[in-house]
């Protein structure tokens, strides 16, 4: 039976952040708000606990969940290589709908699936998210819904389609405020990549890197002369759980959505 906390009050929300994270340290599921979509999150480093994490989605290893961190400085002890402008995009963005996938640090125990090498990593805004990250360390986090349905911007549509038999706590955060997915971007490549479109324009991007090459739609093979901007063009790995609904591949064009999902939550909205 799923644990229920109302975190609008200072009492249940304290001790619901408590909860969840004794049962992440267990290797159970909770159910955590986030700045997009509310996410399904476990102990990143422990792959029975992703394993079923993936299960109870619906997924398999092909499609690996994204990492929440509640910090910048937990954040690059799971990236090997920031490139040339990972760390001004996440003093711009983060915390923030920015997902950023980078070449993931060899030498970490982890397995999140068939990630190719690489890690999804997001710094999500909503204060009972960084509370419990900021308890428990990475997280491994996909939207709280089932693949290929909606996904949860309240506690209850989480809870109708995920119900108590696996999750041991659900954190209701109340509704969650955007309804644009996390902006992801595809930092193993010396010029950045936008893999999806999102809550961060890439006009905001360029900004601050400059040159960023656009989003691929559905049905072009190659950039634009505009998005390309100069760079070359790449082609495709496997696909990564973005956290906010939809999936990405590092490397790759953003494919257009196995459903309806929006989660760095699943296509992680987050």
């Amino acid at each position: 039976m799923s644990r229920i906390y109302d975190c609008a009050d200072e009492t249940a929300r304290k001790d619901g952040i408590a909860d969840a994270a004794s049962a992440v340290r267990r290797g159970d599921l909770v159910v955590l708000p986030t700045d997009t979509v509310y996410g399904i999150g476990t102990d990143a480093f422990s792959p029975t606990a992703v394993a079923r994490l993936l299960a109870t989605k619906g997924r398999g290893r092909e499609t690996p969940p994204p990492v929440l961190v509640g910090s910048m400085r937990a954040a690059t002890a799971l990236i090997d290589d920031l490139g040339n402008h990972g760390r001004d995009l996440m003093e711009e963005f983060w915390p923030g709908p920015l997902t950023l996938v980078c070449t993931a640090t060899p030498s970490l125990s982890w397995d999140l699936g068939d990630t190719k090498g690489t890690v999804g990593v997001r710094m999500p805004m909503d204060p009972v998210a960084l509370d419990l990250l900021k308890e428990v360390g990475p997280m491994a986090v996909s939207s709280a819904n089932k693949s290929g349905q909606p996904s949860a911007t309240r506690v209850e549509e989480a809870l109708e389609q995920l119900g108590e038999e696996d999750i041991a706590v659900y954190l209701d955060g109340g509704e969650t405020e955007a309804r644009a997915s996390s902006t992801i971007v595809d930092l193993t490549y010396a010029v950045p990549r936008v893999l999806r479109a999102g809550a961060i324009s890439i006009e905001q991007l360029r900004a601050v890197c400059g040159t960023v090459i656009g989003e691929l739609r559905k049905g072009r093979t190659k950039a634009e002369p505009e998005d390309r901007a100069g760079a070359g063009e790449r082609s495709g790995e496997s696909a990564q759980d973005t956290g906010d609904g939809q999936d990405a591949a590092p490397g790759a064009p953003a494919r257009e959505g196995e459903g309806p999902e929006q989660t760095a939550l699943d296509g992680d909205k987050n």
